[in-house]
């Protein structure tokens, strides 16, 4: 059955997972609570669209995780931290069997039984769990990092906050 296929898509708090896919009409398959959607531009690229909406560069968060966490490789990124969007790679970005999750959507990530290197992905907001060819301790230690960027952004905008309240006006 042939797919109804997206040319753009906008990445928001309804983004579970955005999926590298190698088919000739689509490079992406989006997981949402309630629907699988195909879309023509790869995973890379929504992720850096999506950053500049939330107010930077891709590349400048990067960055800014790197300076903030230490992290250097499978950067977790904050897409739009005002909008709590914090998505981590599951390999390198620029590999195509790259895909992206969504930390806040995520439930628990358990190994496959009896398939070493693989995982199953189980979402708070899909019914239908992921399966990934990539490692449990691998996923694992990519949820601790985003966490840390997480609370590492959080104390960055809080201690702004602050700042500013401390400032005569």
């Amino acid at each position: 059955m042939p797919h109804h296929v997206l040319p753009d898509y906008d990445i928001h708090k309804g983004t579970i997972a955005v999926l590298s896919a190698a088919a000739i009409e689509y490079s992406a398959i989006v997981l949402e609570p309630d629907q699988t959607l195909y879309i023509r531009k790869p995973p890379l690229q929504l992720i850096k669209e999506a950053c500049l909406e939330g107010g930077s560069t891709y590349d400048g968060r990067r960055e800014a995780v790197t300076h903030l966490t230490g992290a250097q490789n499978k950067v977790p990124i904050p897409v739009n931290p005002r909008e709590y969007l914090y998505a981590f790679p599951t390999h390198s970005p620029q590999l195509f069997e790259c895909n992206w999750l969504f930390y806040h959507h995520i439930h628990k990530i358990q190994p496959k039984p009896k398939t070493p290197g693989t995982s199953i992905v189980t979402f708070k907001t899909r019914k239908d769990p992921l399966t990934l060819d990539v490692s449990h301790h691998s996923l694992q230690k990519q949820i601790q990092r985003t966490a840390y960027c997480i609370v590492r952004f959080s104390m960055t905008h809080l201690q702004r906050l602050l700042w500013d309240e401390s400032l005569p006006v």
